[in-house]
């Protein structure tokens, strides 16, 4: 009874629900609901959701998980994408896009890895570093002469 009082909570948007709750839902196979907070939930709610529609497997969540893909929260669309790896989409096209998205998600990971690693490093290289030994010689050659 209390996790239908907190549904309609929810929907009032006066609170949000938690973990307990789209558990509570993902045994009750409610899927609407589940549906309901990938949508309108914070990005806890959403992540919680999407892993939740997954482990149900249910094909008509599919369009709402894929809307989920591009979430502004990386969590949110990564779950997405596991939840859809999971309910096993059969479409080309969910294929191709879970696909390229995992090599995008990839690809993001190694980058700020590398950010990460290369932070502390300090550069100590000097402006005559830089230029070619060709400038470098006329500079040289520049600084012999006397100043007028």
């Amino acid at each position: 009874m209390l996790h239908h009082i907190k549904y309609f909570l929810f929907k009032l948007k006066v609170t949000q629900p938690s973990e307990h709750n789209i558990s509570k839902w993902l045994q009750l196979n409610y899927v609407y609901r589940l549906e309901y907070s990938l949508i309108n939930g914070n990005y806890k709610t959403r992540k919680w959701a999407a892993e939740a529609l997954g482990i149900l497997g249910m094909s008509s969540s599919i369009p709402i998980l894929f809307d989920a893909i591009n979430d502004r929260v990386q969590n949110v669309s990564i779950a997405a994408l596991n939840a859809l790896e999971l309910i096993e989409c059969k479409d080309e096209l969910g294929t191709i896009i879970i696909k390229k998205r995992f090599e995008w998600l990839k690809n993001e990971r190694e980058r700020k890895a590398k950010q990460k690693a290369n932070q502390g490093k300090k550069y100590n290289i000097y402006r005559w570093e830089r230029t070619s030994k060709k400038n470098f010689e006329m500079v040289k050659e520049r600084l012999k002469r006397p100043i007028r």
